[in-house]
């Protein structure tokens, strides 16, 4: 890699090439932080997207024959490529995301680290050998690529939520095409730069940022073979009905419940709502969304709470001191305000924060919330609030307490506070949710972790994580030879 200082690359990225394609149109991409624009990117066309998918075609079946081993060095090449110039990227990323350069840095970083973990996951992706009813016929398995990826990726995590896809997909043979949000492209498309100088082949990745609309083209062009997607679970239910009978790899929605039973040590907890609710400034499908309190620990942990919220400061996003950066932009924002005003209506308790803060560079920076006597009926309880806010819930007893974490259709992640082995199996069985966090922040995360929603609720399938991403992002295929000729 070149000692020359990544550029913002304002195009889109077809086959190897930077490219303004065929479009007329172009998006601007706004600082959410200062309210500066940051650059003007095309808007892509039908025939930019079905470029980008024919190019993926073209390169795919090479790369499937080229074989295991020689994927992971390239994937392990561009892992250390990316973390080379963590520091580069992650302030693309924070320019255009919002988020404190220190959280991007850590994004970057944990994107690199992917690469590296999936060649090593791929290299052992086994198969099985079957026995047969027919004693002269064998019989074997093997995980294959499933072709060209369809890729749609959301706003609050640019680079890692990219890799989360794209450095699975490629160890197992896969080609994608790749749409992130026309608001925060800009790390993605320097990120090409990297993998492309360390050795992706042309074709394999292209990235065409863009809305809703080209979402739904990819979703349904003909050449896509399967469709990964993270984003809210309205946008994925829009997906399964536009996919038809195409793989679907979904994470949704969360409205992540922390439940603090009586035993638990207060400040402990405390400390973790409100660090699962002011990273990246709520924006998170695991983050704080309601903490679910049992009474008889409810004062003492309200307390904790106020204190540990004096920790939070929100300010510029390149400064090192701030922990808090503004929201992305402003649908969020007003759904936060929809949210504070419906729990002032009915007369919560604002103990911190409720608002947008005042004298900042964007109206987008919005002040650390704490709403304390939360009803279930209430939007804070009901919706996905996306926002920096620990809104706290009374429960009477254990099993009021998991009554109210199971009384939502987002069953994502949840966490459970106690000192007792025997309640934290009980819940980790009886909560639904993909996982349940126990003594740890619902915003706790592994590289290795199944990441996804319980069955039977709104937030998708299939897992993001460890090697369970490769078994959802190829498909089992069966050999079976005669060794013998019949007695």
């Amino acid at each position: 890699m070149s000692a020359v200082s990544l550029r913002i690359q304002p195009h889109l990225y077809i086959a190897g090439e930077y490219t303004d394609g065929s479009s007329t149109e172009r998006s601007e991409v706004i600082n959410p932080a200062t309210g500066e624009s940051i650059a003007s990117v095309p808007v892509p066309t039908q025939p930019d997207l079905d470029l980008a998918v024919a190019k993926a075609h073209e390169a795919q079946p090479a790369w499937r024959r080229l074989g295991v081993f020689a994927r992971a060095e390239i994937c392990h090449k561009i892992g250390d490529a990316l973390e080379a110039r963590a520091e580069e990227l992650a302030r693309i990323q924070t320019s255009e995301q919002g988020k404190p350069l220190a959280e991007s840095l850590a994004d970057i970083t944990e994107a690199a680290h992917l690469f590296h973990l999936h060649a090593e996951d791929a290299v052992r992706l086994y198969g099985e050998t079957l026995p047969s009813n027919d004693r002269n016929m064998r019989q074997i398995t093997w995980r294959a690529p499933i072709g060209v990826f369809g890729i749609i990726t959301p706003w609050n995590f640019p680079m890692l939520m990219f890799a989360e896809f794209v450095a699975p997909g490629l160890a197992t043979g896969n080609a994608h095409v790749v749409k992130p949000p026309a608001n925060t492209p800009l790390t993605v498309l320097a990120a090409m730069e990297v993998m492309r100088e360390a050795g992706l082949p042309d074709g394999l990745v292209s990235v065409l940022p863009g809305d809703g609309e080209l979402g739904a083209s990819l979703v349904s062009h003909p050449g896509i073979n399967a469709v990964g997607f993270i984003g809210s679970s309205a946008t994925a239910a829009k997906i399964q009905a536009t996919a038809g009978l195409k793989p679907l790899l979904i994470e949704a929605s969360g409205n992540g419940p922390v439940v603090v039973l009586a035993d638990a040590d207060a400040k402990r907890a405390a400390k973790a709502a409100v660090d699962g609710a002011y990273s990246c400034s709520g924006q998170v499908c695991c983050a704080t969304e309601r903490v679910i309190v049992h009474q008889d620990i409810h004062d003492e942990f309200v307390r904790e709470v106020l204190e540990y919220s004096k920790t939070v400061v929100l300010g510029d996003p390149t400064d090192p001191n701030t922990n808090l950066g503004p929201l992305n932009n402003e649908a969020v924002a007003a759904k936060m305000d929809r949210h504070m005003a419906d729990a002032r209506e009915r007369g919560f308790d604002v103990l911190v924060g409720g608002g947008r803060a005042e004298g900042m560079p964007t109206n987008l920076y919005y002040e650390f919330t704490v709403v304390d006597g939360v009803t279930t009926d209430s939007l804070l309880s009901r919706e996905e609030s996306f926002g920096p806010v620990v809104p706290i819930i009374t429960a009477k007893d254990d099993e009021d307490a998991l009554r109210i974490a199971n009384d939502d259709p987002l069953g994502l992640q949840g966490a459970v506070f106690t000192e007792s082995l025997k309640k934290a199996f009980y819940f980790m069985e009886e909560m639904q949710v993909g996982q349940v966090i126990v003594n740890e922040s619902n915003n706790w995360w592994d590289v290795n972790m199944p990441f996804g929603g319980a069955g039977g609720t709104a937030t998708g399938w299939g897992r993001i994580g460890g090697m369970y991403t490769l078994h959802d992002m190829t498909y089992l295929r069966n050999g079976c030879i005669r060794v013998a000729d019949e007695d």
